[in-house]
């Protein structure tokens, strides 16, 4: 059986590994490996998902990263914060409403008020904190690094790895490159934000890309949990001995092949000034950057079949690294010939109208 491969991120990689041992597989890059939305990935990793099917698939992501020894644990935090608005009123229920259905899939996550999570983790400011929960399994990796392991480890399995090679779908499902056309048994397409250009002459995905920022800090002084803020949007994590903060949504679509990859000034301030309020103090930043993620008209992704042996993985919501191991290996089940529907890409008719949604809002 000869598979393809369109797309050399994360998941891209994973499904070019975890098929490798049943089939003869090339992979596509139109640039390098990791050189996308992968590379640009937070790294946050967790089980904190109130839906059964989420909750699974990133218990069995997390068991993944771990096993390979990519995975650093560190607790997951998310709070809301008092400030006398309805909808954040809403999003302290939703947290404690989230927890309990976590609580319920047996997942380990604790429901805190302020006081409590200030002496659980004395480096965080709680003092406006109404509600935040803690999902003990949970961890961070480094994105980049995992998509070259695993880009390594497949290419030890034997699957051709075509960096700096642009491909697209014949309306045939034929693989176009500047070689010439190919027909495979089987193609996945992976490719982030390209994946609705490079399938389009196939059919149509209701996908659009937004963008999205973050920056590194100097090295901290001090031991912190990841945190997602839903009352404000920001996330924070360990990283390089600084913190990873991130946020700096744009919910307005942009185009794949001309977006801005610098971080915004006006982001940048809005970060240090949230270090101040989440921290009690803010550190220079060293680098910092803005990325495009995937939406969908429901904010659920596009897995799986989408015609006859023509396969589509995108529309992460910003969740698909921290999944990556998990829906790769379900995708290639797939693919070798087990049934699984999960999020199947022909729930909708590909034409949708629909509002860009951030994934990590609680609403």
């Amino acid at each position: 059986m000869n598979i393809a491969v369109v797309g050399g991120g994360a998941v891209g990689v994973t499904l070019a590994y975890e098929l490798a041992d049943d089939a003869t597989v090339t992979l596509y890059e139109v640039d390098t490996i990791a050189s996308g939305a992968s590379g640009r990935a937070a790294g946050l990793c967790y089980t904190a998902f109130s839906d059964r099917r989420d909750a699974r698939l990133a218990t069995r992501a997390l068991d993944r990263f771990r096993e390979i020894g990519a995975l650093t644990d560190c607790p997951y935090v998310w709070l809301a914060r008092d400030t006398g608005h309805e909808r954040d009123r809403r999003r302290a229920t939703e947290i404690r409403e989230q927890a309990a259905q976590m609580r319920a899939h047996s997942l380990d996550v604790t429901t805190l008020d302020g006081d409590q999570l200030g002496d659980r983790f004395p480096a965080l400011v709680t003092d406006d904190v109404v509600v935040a929960a803690v999902a003990e399994s949970a961890g961070y990796v480094d994105p980049s690094r995992y998509t070259r392991l695993m880009a390594d480890r497949a290419r030890e399995r034997g699957v051709e790895i075509r960096e700096q090679t642009p491909a697209t779908l014949t309306a045939a499902g034929d693989v176009q490159t500047t070689d010439g056309r190919t027909r495979y048994d089987a193609v996945i397409v992976a490719a982030g934000a390209h994946t609705r250009a490079i399938v389009s002459a196939v059919a149509p995905i209701p996908v659009k890309p937004y963008r999205v920022q973050a920056l590194v800090t100097e090295p901290v002084d001090r031991e912190l949990p990841m945190l997602f803020d839903v009352t404000d949007g920001y996330y924070l994590r360990p990283r390089e001995g600084g913190l990873l903060v991130g946020d700096g949504t744009i919910p307005d679509e942009q185009d794949p092949d001309d977006w801005d990859r610098d971080a915004d000034e006006w982001f940048r301030a809005a970060a240090s000034e949230y270090q101040k309020q989440a921290l009690g103090t803010s550190w220079p930043d060293r680098r910092s950057w803005a990325g495009l993620c995937t939406a969908t008209p429901d904010g659920d992704p596009l897995v799986g079949e989408l015609a006859s042996d023509i396969y589509v993985a995108t529309g992460w919501q910003g969740h698909g690294f921290m999944r990556a191991p998990a829906i790769a290996e379900r995708l290639a089940a797939q693919v070798l010939g087990e049934s699984w529907s999960a999020f199947d890409p022909t729930r909708f008719d590909g034409d949708e109208s629909f509002e860009i949604v951030e994934g990590m809002d609680v609403e």
